[in-house]
């Protein structure tokens, strides 16, 4: 290391709040500067396969919702194909796969609409089940937290998935499964993301 270097001392680290939204999610923070928001229908109004929504509360270690999270997210098409060039084939035409959403600055709720993702290639060998990729941030999050949602029907494919398999403590499983329930015929899938405490949400270190 160069001596001149060798005093520096490391910087502090810091959350991302609170003006997170004002640069991620600008219009939710009452700020009109982009004309296209990523909004909240993750796949695109031209993807094929079954339309559902996604919603939940993301809960701190003392119970408390937290109201002022971003979580990016990211999924596969019906087909199990990632929209992007390592993604394993074509997507339909307009087919993200990718967006941000916010919790409601009152409720704290979140949500987003998509379609349900099919099955997908693992890097080794074998299928992953039906999943979705989140990232979140907080005020009070130091470094952004990965995890994954599954789905509680899709039984099967969970049972041989190579990454819930490398969970060890099969009763924490259950932390990564959405529950179904539908609301005038839509499938609506329900995940909670507790970052402490009983029932903490896995999180993966990607």
């Amino acid at each position: 290391m160069p001596q001149h270097l060798s005093y520096l001392k490391e910087t502090t680290s810091q959350t991302a709040g609170p003006y997170v939204h004002i640069g991620l999610a600008p219009k939710a923070a009452g700020f009109e500067i982009y004309q296209k928001e990523l909004g909240e229908n993750i796949a695109g109004s031209k993807a094929e396969g079954e339309q559902i929504r996604v919603e939940g509360y993301i809960i701190d270690g003392t119970g408390t919702t937290l109201k002022d999270a971003l979580i990016e997210v990211w999924q596969a098409n019906a087909e199990g194909i990632y929209a992007h060039s390592e993604g394993g084939g074509e997507v339909e035409d307009g087919f993200r796969g990718w967006g941000r959403v916010i919790t409601n600055f009152k409720t704290g709720k979140w949500g987003f609409n998509t379609i349900k993702p099919g099955s997908t290639l693992a890097r080794n060998s074998g299928m992953q089940a039906p999943h979705i990729n989140l990232w979140l941030v907080a005020r009070g999050i130091n470094i952004g937290l990965n995890t994954r949602i599954y789905f509680d029907d899709e039984v099967r494919a969970n049972s041989i998935d190579p990454v819930l398999n490398l969970i060890e403590w099969e009763n924490r499983r259950h932390t990564l499964m959405a529950k179904r329930s539908t609301d005038n015929d839509i499938p609506i899938y329900r995940f909670d993301i507790r970052l402490q405490g009983k029932d903490e949400t896995v999180f993966f270190d990607v």
